[in-house]
């Protein structure tokens, strides 16, 4: 349980927070006093993660919409947050896909286009539109990356090079807004328990076994959970991190330098 009010007075704005890491991270920051805007494409699941927020912290919770593919919902998102709230402190960019995807596979270039555009163009696109609200705030900026943008697979050609830009991204703007007092900076998850996960896996049977192997491999012994990521996430987005940006925060229980057996 997190201790004391480090996010009191903040917005923070949660994407892909209807489930899993984006609705722990909601939560998280619930406690710590901030005030949410809650947003995904499942309307009703949005709404639930906002009740929820709402009930620990006694704060102003707004749920939005949104499919992030969508210019104009994209736009409509930080519209909203500032009409709600007037201001934005904290944006977390943690919406994103990891389909499998191959050279040779005949649905290359539609999965490409769908991957790309959700891990990478629309958080551009977000990022820009909410970039004028973080530098009257002196806010910042945490990308969800994945260890795929260090570690190449040959199973998720696509999503591995997404992440890659975007830990490229990260770094670029960080130099560009350090200036003006806005961080930017990115968590690496290795595989975390998600619904994503399950999804990409298949079903829960597979998704054990994927876990008990993960676990073998990680020198912790165990995959990540969205706790961890969630307190990431609260420490580089609160005044204890006031002097780091651009870096791309790797967690993944030691699995980068652990294991070098194949994906």
């Amino acid at each position: 349980m997190p201790f004391g009010k480090k996010f009191e007075g903040k917005v923070c704005l949660v994407t892909g927070s209807s489930s899993g890491i984006g609705e722990e991270a909601a939560l998280h920051l619930a406690q710590l006093g901030a005030n949410l805007v809650v947003t995904g494409r499942d309307e009703q699941r949005i709404k639930s993660v906002a009740e929820k927020c709402r009930k620990i912290s006694g704060k102003k919770v707004v749920s939005v919409a949104a499919d992030l593919l969508n210019d104009d919902n994209v736009k409509n998102l930080i519209d909203t947050t500032i009409t709600e709230f007037g201001r934005l402190d904290v944006l977390i960019n943690n919406a994103g896909v990891g389909d499998l995807t191959y050279i040779n596979d005949p649905k290359l270039m539609q999965l490409y286009q769908k991957v790309m555009d959700t891990n990478l163009r629309c958080i551009v696109l977000l990022t820009s539109l909410a970039i004028p609200y973080l530098e009257k705030t002196k806010g910042c900026i945490i990308n969800i990356s994945s260890i795929a943008a260090m570690k190449p697979s040959a199973k998720t050609l696509v999503y591995c090079m997404s992440k890659s830009a975007l830990d490229m991204f990260t770094k670029c703007l960080a130099l560009e807004l350090a200036p003006k007092g806005v961080r930017v900076n990115s968590i690496n998850p290795a595989v975390t328990e998600t619904p994503l996960l399950e999804k990409k896996y298949g079903n829960k049977m597979n998704l054990e076994q994927i876990k008990e192997m993960r676990s073998k491999q990680y020198p912790l012994g165990r995959i990540g959970q969205p706790y961890d990521i969630a307190n990431a996430i609260e420490f580089l987005g609160s005044n204890d991190a006031s002097f780091i940006t651009g870096i791309s925060l790797l967690m993944d229980g030691g699995a980068l330098f652990g294991s070098t057996q194949k994906e």
